[in-house]
């Protein structure tokens, strides 16, 4: 069984690592802001849900060490906090005219939508002539 005390201050230890406060460290492992207070003050234990976002979002942490505090911290080459996965997308986005069909360097390829389950629906361009 864990200990949860232990594991809060594991958990102060990786936000303290990676230079985060609770509120950056809840978006980058998309739970909500309060779980992060919640384990933290010792009101909530870590759920498995939340365990599992937090291996996700830092790979190169070792998991055995998350759980029982045995080994090292980092089990991998550290991942830069800027190349960690993160709910967001950087895309670059360029001005576009009001006529498409002005610039054929510009013509619609394809569109694809993303969802937040993960999952994605790509439009070709015959379904957008």
């Amino acid at each position: 069984m864990m200990n949860t005390d232990d594991f809060r201050a594991r958990l102060s230890k990786i936000m303290s690592y990676y230079g985060l406060s609770a509120s950056a460290f809840a978006e980058l492992i998309q739970v909500q802001k309060s779980s992060i207070s919640h384990v933290l003050s010792g009101r909530n234990k870590p759920s498995l849900d939340f365990i599992l976002k937090l291996n996700a979002a830092f790979p190169d942490l070792s998991l055995y060490w998350l759980l029982n505090g045995v080994g090292e911290m980092i089990s991998i080459t550290p991942t830069p906090i800027s190349s960690a996965p993160t709910t967001k997308t950087n895309i670059q986005h360029t001005e576009t005219k009001n006529d498409p069909e002005a610039d054929s360097s510009k013509a619609i390829e394809r569109i694809v939508i993303f969802y937040k389950d993960g999952t994605f629906g790509s439009y070709g361009d015959k379904l957008l002539k």
